[in-house]
Parts: C-alpha cells; structure tokens; sequence
C-alpha cells in the first residue's frame, strides 16, 4: 500500500490455452527472461508446450554468445571470414578446437554464410537457426499419407535435389575443398529456385553436409582439401514449393583402398535390398533390418 493506492501485479495468460497463469518456466527464470510468454496455469499445459517454448531459450543463448566467450564471435557476424566453427554452428573462434578424436581427420576454418537471394521461399528457421513447425507437428507421430499433389512436388523437388548432386560429383578431385562443394551445391540450388535446407537448420553453417572418411555423417564443409585415397559423402537436401528433397552420396576421390572400396559398394547393396522390399503393408523397422542383416552379413555395421 502507498498513499492508499494498491499496488497490484499484472495477470499473466498461459502461453498454451491463455487462461490465467500462476507458474512460470523455471529455465526462463534462470535466463532473467520476460514473464510473458513464459507463463502456464498447469504442469500439463507447460509438457505440451515445451518442444517449442525450448526455442526462447535457444535465442536467449544465442544471442549471449559474445559476451559468455570472450575471443570468439557470434556466427552472425559478417566480420567472421575464416574461422573455426563451435557450439553445433552457434559460435567461431580463430584456434582449432579441443576434442577426443578418434582418427586423423581435423576440423579445418569455415567460410562465412552463403547469401540467398530475396526471392527464394525460405523454410521456418532460415533466419534464426530455430524450426517452429517441425518440434510440434503431428508428423513426430503419426505417418502422412501423401497426396497426389504433394507427391508430385516431392519429385519435382527430388529432381532438383539430384541435378544439384550431380554438379557437385562433377567437380570431386583430390585438391578440392569441401567448401567448393558446397559453393557449387548452394550455387545450383538457388540458381533452380530452391533453399539448401541445412544452411542454418539448427545453427548448421552451411548448404550441405560432405563428411570425410570416418566422419559419420553431417560434416560440414570447410577449407580442408580433398586427398588422393579419400572419400566423403556429399548429404543434399533441397526445399522446393514447400518440400524439401533429400538425397545423398559417397564418392571416391582418386585411388581409393580396396577396404573402402569394399564399404562404399556394401553400402550401396544395402541401399538397393532396402528399396526392393518397399511396398503397402512393409513396416519401416522391416527396412532397417534388411539393411542390418546384409551389413552384418559382409562383416560391417550399421552406426545406431
């Protein structure tokens, strides 16, 4: 009470059903986030909403980098030139970074983000790295029967997803860095119309992924030249009239090893068993134990 006026703190409405709200997000506390927006009248409501209200925090992080790691600078920053990526695509720092590794591969610098022109469409998380429709769809549960239509627009999109893989193919070499490849993919997709849907899908720096030898997979392109013996695995994925097309595939650079030669060819058998048992009725576990028995079968193993 002051001077006989009643101080009275402002109602809050759940950010799921808009009822009145007395609980607040613990991790936005944390953060020193604004209430509103942060706010839920049960526990039930909060569950529902976290696999998108988990996006307020990721933008708070984000855009602390600078100051929580002195040295290294924001992703963002279009000063960044040639430098080290970290934090999954969120940060770069001028000095290689630290980790267990369990081969002779390094990480290398990466080149700055690649421009998309206006006119393109661009899916959710084009400008801030954050999928808004993907964590709460029904599609995380339940299988889409496609319609004719978007079957249609899915091969339309494919096709282009192809054309774009095979100009990056044309250009593998030992002495090329997988940052050309990547110039070349995000080059010809755009060039079709289309969006390189990695290029900023979670943070991802780049257009595509080209992982290197024992990188499993989603390696990002950077200033590494490509060697004589080497193979890399050129991931593309395009977004067209609101599909996106994703199609991928490993490439000898050179004279490879006959153990990689041997990987590479059982891989594609394992490809090639798996469509030939797609049909109405076929269980997509059915699909993944075709391709865990023919691998097993050659001595290899499936990454799980």
């Amino acid at each position: 009470m002051a001077g006989g006026s009643e101080v009275v703190e402002a109602a809050l409405s759940c950010a799921k059903c808009s009822k009145p709200a007395h609980l607040q997000c613990p991790k936005c506390v944390e953060l020193k986030l604004p209430r509103e927006g942060a706010a839920f009248c049960t526990q039930d409501c909060f569950k529902a909403s976290w696999s998108s209200h988990k996006s307020v925090h990721l933008k708070a992080k984000l855009s602390s980098l600078a100051t929580e790691t002195p040295g290294e600078q924001n992703a963002a920053s279009p000063s960044d030139g040639w430098l080290y990526c970290l934090r999954k695509g969120q940060a770069r720092t001028p000095k290689i970074p630290h980790f267990d590794w369990t081969g002779t591969l390094r990480p290398y610098p990466i080149s700055e983000k690649r421009v998309v022109p206006a006119h393109i469409d661009l899916p959710d998380w084009a400008n801030d790295g954050i999928p808004k429709i993907e964590p709460s769809s029904d599609l995380q549960h339940v299988v889409e029967i496609k319609t004719p239509e978007l079957i249609e627009r899915m091969r339309e999109t494919c096709r282009i997803g192809r054309e774009v893989l095979d100009a990056a193919a044309r250009i593998i070499r030992p002495g090329v860095t997988t940052d050309e490849i990547d110039a070349v993919v995000h080059e010809v997709t755009v060039a079709a119309g289309g969006y390189p849907s990695p290029l900023n899908y979670h943070f991802f720096p780049k257009s595509c992924c080209t992982s290197v030898n024992e990188v499993i997979c989603h390696g990002i392109p950077d200033a590494r030249k490509l060697e004589d013996g080497d193979i890399v695995n050129v991931d593309v994925t395009v977004y067209y009239k609101g599909a996106h097309g994703d199609l991928n595939e490993t490439f000898f650079v050179g004279n490879v090893d006959e153990a990689s030669q041997r990987l590479v060819q059982c891989t594609y058998e394992c490809l090639e068993k798996a469509i030939a048992i797609v049909k109405p009725g076929v269980r997509f576990r059915e699909i993944g134990e075709v391709i865990n028995r023919h691998a097993s079968m050659s001595g290899l193993s499936v990454v799980r």
